[in-house]
């Protein structure tokens, strides 16, 4: 029996609307009805709420529908490395806010007789934000080529 109609059935077993499932997992109805038509799939965290509420294992929602493994087998691996793309998105953030103090203070300097200087150096706020953007950029490049080979 493949996921979608794992699911129709573990439902009508407990009596449920769509609705009420929906609810249930803090997902919309027409999130439930996409998962029983076939046309998507639940993420992980709400396949382990559907295992608790069903009372039935991982396993046996997983195993039932191929294309679903390989979408949780995706995910995982996502979260493998979640230090690494924090400090990728730290960078990146990092980059945006030297990029936005440097264009906000250019703009303050032609639009209002202020006269605000920008300390630390002339590389810094003219390379800083390119360079903490292209890293990050290369960063997660490399991260996601690792993903697909893991």
């Amino acid at each position: 029996m493949i996921f979608s109609e794992k699911l129709k059935t573990e439902r009508t077993k407990k009596g449920w609307s769509q609705e009420e499932l929906a609810e249930k997992l803090f997902v919309s109805r027409q999130s439930v009805s996409k998962w029983e038509k076939g046309q998507n799939y639940p993420s992980i965290e709400t396949l382990i709420k559907l295992s608790d509420l069903f009372q039935v294992t991982l396993d046996d929602l997983l195993r039932s529908d191929g294309e679903l493994t390989k979408k949780v087998i995706r995910e995982s691996k996502q979260l493998a490395y979640p230090k690494a793309t924090f400090a990728f998105d730290l960078l990146f953030s990092l980059g945006l806010v030297l990029l936005g103090i440097k264009l906000a203070v250019l703009l303050l300097n032609q639009a209002t007789p202020l006269d605000i200087k920008l300390y630390g150096g002339s590389f810094l706020w003219n390379f800083g934000s390119a360079l903490l953007l292209i890293g990050a950029g290369i960063g997660s490049r490399i991260l996601k080529g690792k993903f697909k080979q893991d």
